[in-house]
């Protein structure tokens, strides 16, 4: 039998103390589960990470994608479902803004600003706000245009507001839709080909109308050749956003067909400024011709009477 001595319990204190005693004893360390070790190797970074992170954006836009595919979506009756779409700050509307006004070739600006949280209050308030600019800017035009005129009375045309309002509002919606139906088929037929949302098309195309903001007012200058050369740049920065958003998600397609698409986005764009341009700007010369007829048949009929 063992003696009492070896049964009984002993006290052990610190293990460097022990392995002097016993310099053939083994220690296991039992760390406790609230402490974190100090040094932990992190993971290798790869040489391609800043390239990824250059083209698509940065990591927070991927987490903050990622928690938002988590989130629970709410019925689509419910007030909480549309609530989601105006969920953006101050500071997010901005820097979209910004990325439509300062197109960055090799950046996509759907990953780098829009697929994080795509919304819908900036592209609603900014064709509100271009509906009145152009409406407002082509009153003033007009009324600058026959300023002195005698024979001219001015009367507000605020069918105008409602004119814009069709315009800017079809084609912010209707071209994204059908866009949107266009990358959705060629995407059943070509694997490679970038999926976009409806929200994100309809994002693009609300934040590459800003630019015509400012341009609307500045057309308010009577001169053909100012009104085309700011109506050119304001096509320029615009139809390049769109252009570098969806370029990647034909590419890989048959070359015609993606050349095709491209071309049919740009048209569409240019189609819209020159015909806001043309109806809003140039028209009221055209409706003064009536006046200036009904004159000259009044000069011509005295004239024969004497």
């Amino acid at each position: 039998m063992a003696a009492v001595d070896d049964l009984q319990f002993e006290e052990f204190g610190n293990a460097a103390t022990s392995l002097a005693a016993n310099p053939d004893a083994t220690t296991v360390n039992i760390e406790d589960p609230g402490e974190t070790p100090k040094h932990q190797p992190g993971p290798p970074r790869g040489s391609g990470r800043e390239e990824d992170d250059e083209l698509l954006g940065n990591d927070d836009s991927d987490k903050t994608e990622l928690l938002a595919g988590q989130k629970k979506s709410s019925p689509f009756w419910t007030f909480e479902y549309y609530q989601t779409f105006f969920d953006v700050d101050t500071y997010q509307v901005f820097d979209r803004i910004k990325g439509s006004l300062l197109p960055i070739p090799g950046k996509n600006f759907v990953r780098l600003y829009i697929r994080s949280n795509p919304d819908l209050y900036g592209p609603f308030w900014i064709c509100a706000t271009l509906v009145f600019a152009i409406a407002i800017s082509g009153n003033l035009s007009n009324f600058l245009i026959h300023l002195g005129e005698k024979t001219y009375h001015y009367v507000p045309e605020f069918r105008k507001v409602s004119i814009a309002a069709t315009i800017i509002y079809a084609y912010a919606w209707l071209v994204p839709l059908a866009l949107w139906g266009f990358l959705m088929w060629r995407n059943s037929k070509v694997m490679n080909i970038v999926s976009y949302s409806f929200l994100e098309i309809v994002c693009v195309y609300g934040y590459s109308l800003f630019i015509y903001i400012p341009t609307a007012i500045l057309w308010i200058i009577p001169q053909k050749a100012v009104r085309w050369i700011l109506v050119m740049i304001a096509l320029g920065i615009s139809g390049s956003v769109l252009s570098m958003t969806f370029w990647p998600a034909v590419r890989e397609d048959n070359r015609r067909v993606a050349l095709a698409t491209i071309v049919t986005i740009v048209l569409l764009h240019m189609l819209l400024s020159v015909g806001c341009l043309a109806y809003f700007f140039d028209a009221p010369e055209m409706d003064h011709l009536p006046t200036t007829t009904a004159t000259l048949n009044q000069t011509v009929a005295a004239a024969k009477s004497s």
